[in-house]
């Protein structure tokens, strides 16, 4: 059971990490910080339901506390296939390793630099709320890696949090989210702290960035096909030959 969330009532001027505090508070504080997140997990359930081809494998990419590996997991209806979850942090996947020991499908953990990890024969992966903590000018490596290990057919879900251009849009988007947090029991001041804690380890772009960089990977389409406040959920997709 993930406890409550109170890093920032003590934090103060630290740069955010996925550290063994966060681990203990992860759930709690993604369900009170991300809009719409418990609906994308539902999503991703149906999206693997449609889209897992028959004993291929499917990657978690940055998949801390297990959520989206076991979302994964609850929709492969074909068989022979394999899960490969992958994190950077020991803590969070001691952790994840407990979440997802029931799953009704094989899953690996791997504690890696997704950066790192040879993606092949995929057909469905996942970047949820991931690719916005590499940075910028190695996006574009990772997200080529991906479709060229993927099946013809394949999909990746990619969820961030996003920026906008227009002064006013970006403004009002932030007023929105910090709203959401206030109403999920953070003060203002976890808030404040937690907005400082982000800056520069959290850099988000525009939803249109995000489109041109999955096009120039090689994805032949990508869509929109969620989004609340400034958080979105992007499918892009290998197209059959």
């Amino acid at each position: 059971m993930s406890k409550k969330d109170t890093l920032f009532t003590a934090k103060d001027g630290l740069p955010f990490a996925f550290d063994a505090d966060v681990s203990k508070v992860f759930e709690d504080m993604i369900q009170r910080s991300v809009p719409g997140y418990g609906l994308t997990l539902q999503m991703i359930t149906m999206i693997a339901g449609l889209y897992t081809q028959d004993k291929s494998k499917l990657y978690d990419l940055g998949c801390s506390l297990g959520a989206s590996t076991l979302a994964l997991a609850h929709g492969v209806k074909v068989e022979g296939c394999e899960i490969i979850g992958v994190d950077n942090s020991q803590a969070m996947l001691e952790k994840c390793a407990n979440n997802v020991s029931q799953s009704p499908v094989p899953i690996l953990l791997k504690q890696d630099d997704i950066q790192n990890i040879n993606i092949k024969d995929a057909s469905v992966v996942v970047l949820n709320f991931t690719l916005q903590f590499i940075a910028k000018e190695e996006r574009l490596a990772l997200l080529q890696r991906i479709y060229a290990g993927m099946r013809q057919g394949g999909v990746l879900i990619l969820s961030e949090k996003v920026s906008f251009s227009d002064e006013f849009e970006q403004d009002k988007h932030i007023i929105l989210h910090e709203s959401f947090k206030k109403s999920q029991g953070y003060s203002e001041l976890e808030v404040s702290r937690k907005r400082q804690s982000l800056e520069n380890v959290l850099i988000p772009e525009s939803i249109s960035a995000h489109h041109a960089r999955l096009q120039a990977s090689g994805f032949e389409q990508s869509q929109t096909w969620f989004q609340c406040f400034n958080f979105v959920s992007i499918l892009a997709y290998k197209l059959e030959k």
